[in-house]
């Protein structure tokens, strides 16, 4: 099948979506908003430096099919020192997101009430893929999340994630077990039965 759209050239968004698709056994994505922002063109471009938003596919990885333990060590927008293995123990969630993504937005309310839910036997930490301190900070204040967001503006932790799992969405969501080890990762907006039962079973599996 062809496409109408005349001389649409080596990086066009078709082209970008079939690489993904091939790659990554990942369903169509379509943008995080309608507006061609920053992100999203970047994405279009195909230079693999950002991602487009999915429809929230889940992952789950076996115990013998999971990557090594997470080792990243960054600091939040409030100063705090993070350190993946000082969390080995108890179960992480990471969410990546930043302000303007709208499915970020939508699901915010329900990872708030999710990480006080589950409170100290979780660990929840944020990944914003673009926003300065300010632009995050009113975010955090907005959906008063109850959780620390490290900044990744430069890319630096998406890229060291890509040796454990393969990222192609804004917003996505790792839960990693109790050994550090990603076991399951959510494409697009988390529904918050998912990340409760991701959640519980991490907490309860046998590693």
């Amino acid at each position: 099948m062809t496409d109408p759209v005349p001389n649409p050239g080596p990086f066009s968004r078709r082209t970008m979506l079939r690489t993904l698709l091939v790659a990554a056994a990942v369903v169509p994505l379509a943008a995080c908003s309608g507006k061609e922002d920053a992100l999203t063109a970047q994405a279009n471009s195909g230079d693999g430096k950002n991602y487009i938003a999915g429809d929230g596919a889940v992952e789950e990885y076996e115990v013998a099919k999971r990557s090594e333990p997470v080792t990243i060590k960054a600091s939040t927008y409030h100063g705090t020192d993070i350190d993946f293995t000082q969390w080995q123990g108890k179960p992480v969630v990471m969410n990546f997101w930043y302000a303007a993504c709208a499915p970020c937005r939508i699901e915010a309310p329900d990872l708030k009430k999710i990480a006080e839910e589950f409170g100290e036997k979780v660990e929840f930490i944020g990944v914003n893929v673009r926003d300065e301190a300010e632009a995050a900070k009113a975010f955090e204040r907005t959906f008063e999340i109850p959780y620390e967001s490290i900044q990744d503006t430069d890319g630096n932790i998406q890229l060291a994630m890509t040796k454990y799992v393969p990222l192609q969405a804004v917003p996505s969501t790792l839960v990693l077990d109790r050994q550090g080890r990603v076991r399951a990762r959510v494409i697009g907006a988390v529904e918050p039965s998912t990340l409760k039962s991701l959640i519980n079973t991490a907490l309860t599996e046998e590693l």
